[in-house]
């Protein structure tokens, strides 16, 4: 897999600088989220916990992968910016478990 890097913006705001890549995985299955945030952090020089990949966008039977990352300066910035779904698809957080409503009892006819 090849990652080519297609525009860097940077964002002082939000600490971070947000990327549109693409991705030539030719004869290769679609990568994994893992794989291509190990392989922006070595492209962009850091380390991986730092990279967080938003959007992946797959072409059929083309072997290309477009998408949308952000690198974040630190680790603690990610982790305030980035909704707790994306951090959880990028192996940062842990799931938080959904609330249970209570149940209403129907009442039976006699």
């Amino acid at each position: 897999m090849k990652i080519d890097i297609v525009s860097k913006n940077e964002n002082k705001l939000m600490d971070r600088v947000e990327v549109n890549f693409k991705a030539d995985h030719d004869g290769e299955a679609t990568p994994s989220r893992d794989t291509v945030r190990t392989a922006l952090a070595g492209a962009m020089g850091v380390p991986k916990e730092r990279v967080i990949v938003s959007d992946m966008d797959s072409k059929y039977g083309v072997g290309l992968t477009d998408g949308y990352a952000k690198v974040y300066n630190e680790v603690e910035s990610a982790k305030k910016f980035e909704k707790n779904y994306l951090l959880v698809r990028n192996g940062m957080a842990d799931k938080k478990p959904k609330r249970v409503k209570a149940s209403v009892v129907k009442k039976t006819k006699r």
